[in-house]
């Protein structure tokens, strides 16, 4: 049993990670929190159908591929950078139920699967994506409460009014509950990312996750005490700036884009040819504005930056 306490709200809790035996197998919490988040995540992707036309059988028939596939990506995504710990003994890289699972590797096997689906079952990738990243998103808020049960996945020490004690190496030091703030902030984003019911444009929902989900982890990354490493180099951290830049650029990108073709399609429209010249002259201004503006605020910083660096 392990001892977790919660002085804020005066909780003291002794925590066992095996819920239950079955004929002489332990169940761990772990595994249910696991098993829950994969049930949950398919309620919501039932409830969802309606959006999309994607059919929730071929949902089904994705998930027999996605799950087995995530999970031992997962695990060689954990392996590949804590290499070190198994090296010595190479044959418990297939012990699973020691633990040693990273969500970016199960994100990135999940990808690649639903791509090759799609090409077999002729689904338009972009919208699948967009389908079912809502519930990889709840599932991940549940299942963040494994490492709850694990008591695994914290943070540094802190003296915040929320924080967490835990017993360290028999030491008993108070931490950040970095679990419980992923949980949260993941499940905000869900409530987001269901709310988005007209879409502006094929994977806006995507782009919204890997923006929210690239900040999250990237800010909570930083406070974790088991990142995985390469170097001095947060691994998790990189790929959530990463996956932010990209969530970033591609959905401005895709508004520019729409906007554009608006005005393009306003002006083909358009039968008189004054008026096709008014609407490309107002839209071209309205760029040249905004680039202006965005050039003399950059040139500003740059400045400051300099003004710094020679008097200071």
């Amino acid at each position: 049993m392990k001892t977790v306490t919660f002085p804020l709200f005066n909780l003291n809790l002794k925590i066992s990670d095996v819920a239950f035996s079955i004929f002489g197998i332990e169940i761990y919490w772990y595994a249910i929190m696991i098993v829950t988040a994969m049930i949950v995540a398919l309620l919501v992707l039932k409830m969802r159908e309606k959006y999309f036309d994607i059919s929730f059988s071929d949902i089904i028939d994705l998930a027999i591929y996605v799950i087995p596939i995530s999970i031992i990506s997962a695990r060689t995504y954990y392996i590949i950078f804590s290499l070190d710990d198994y090296i010595s003994n190479p044959i418990s890289m297939l012990e699973f139920r020691s633990g040693g699972l990273a969500i970016y590797g199960g994100i990135i096997g999940g990808i690649l699967t639903c791509y090759v689906f799609c090409k077999k079952r002729k689904i338009n990738f972009i919208n699948l994506l967009d389908y079912i990243v809502p519930s990889l998103v709840i599932g991940q808020a549940i299942g963040r409460w494994g490492n709850f049960f694990n008591v695994e996945a914290y943070g540094t020490q802190t003296n915040l009014p929320w924080r967490m004690g835990i017993y360290e190496f028999g030491e008993y030091i108070e931490v950040h509950p970095t679990f419980l703030y992923e949980s949260i902030c993941n499940l905000i984003l869900f409530i987001i990312l269901i709310n988005i019911k007209n879409r502006k444009f094929s994977g806006q929902t995507v782009c919204i996750y890997l923006i929210g989900y690239g900040f999250i982890r990237m800010i909570i990354e930083g406070l974790r005490t088991d990142s995985l490493m390469l170097g001095n180099i947060r691994i998790s951290q990189v790929l959530s700036l990463i996956i932010l830049i990209l969530g970033i650029t591609i959905y401005f990108t895709k508004i520019h884009q729409k906007k554009m073709s608006q005005n393009l399609k306003n002006c083909h429209n358009a039968k008189d040819k004054n008026k096709k010249w008014k609407i490309l002259l107002k839209y071209k201004k309205k760029r040249n504005a905004k680039v202006g503006w965005k050039f003399k605020f950059l040139l500003f910083l740059y400045w400051r930056y300099c003004k710094n660096m020679v008097f200071y």
